[in-house]
């Protein structure tokens, strides 16, 4: 696995050897970033399940400028810090934390964020209740984009201020790109 493209463009990066985490392939990143908009110019990126950390290092590199990484397994974790210190980031936080407690620390620290990147256990009804939990507690700045890898037969039911504006099929998944604050 390596960084697409930015400042730390052809850096491979280490992967997590488990079959409790799978890395969006290169080809998948590239693609999701080229939807979303290729560079940034700041912002804060919620990498949650992070696995190694490459969707949100690849944020970085793009031009966001801080990073929180969250994944609850240890092994994902110290591949996440270690890329981390490969890289050489001081402006990226790794938790190995359960999402819910993740996301309820970030709430406590009022902080916002202006890109999520959401790539849960499939199957598993858990981006809504983050999603609601997002909104309800008004962590995303206005034209925030959160990005949601899942299956994709599942659907998305109507979330107050948040539209989802772009839904694309790779295989057994889908890349559902919402964006915040659009009426």
């Amino acid at each position: 696995m390596r960084v697409i493209a930015g400042k730390y463009r052809s850096r491979q990066l280490k992967t997590v050897k488990s079959n409790l985490t799978r890395p969006t392939t290169d080809r998948n990143k590239e693609n999701m970033f080229n939807i979303i908009g290729p560079y940034f110019d700041g912002g804060v990126v919620l990498d949650l399940f992070a696995g190694s950390g490459g969707l949100g290092i690849e944020a970085l590199s793009r031009g966001c400028h801080q990073l929180y990484s969250v994944d609850k397994q240890y092994a994902a974790f110290k591949v996440i810090k270690e890329n981390f210190e490969l890289l050489k980031l001081d402006n990226a936080k790794v938790f190995k934390l359960d999402y819910q407690k993740a996301l309820h620390k970030f709430a406590d620290e009022k902080i916002k964020f202006d890109l999520v990147i959401l790539d849960p256990p499939y199957g598993k009804n858990m981006v809504n209740g983050i999603l609601e939990f997002l909104i309800d507690k008004k962590m995303l700045q206005d034209n925030c984009i959160v990005v949601v890898e899942e299956l994709k037969e599942v659907v998305f039911p109507a979330f107050d201020n948040l539209q989802l504006v772009k839904k694309y099929q790779y295989g057994i998944t889908a890349l559902n790109i919402f964006k915040y604050g659009v009426e």
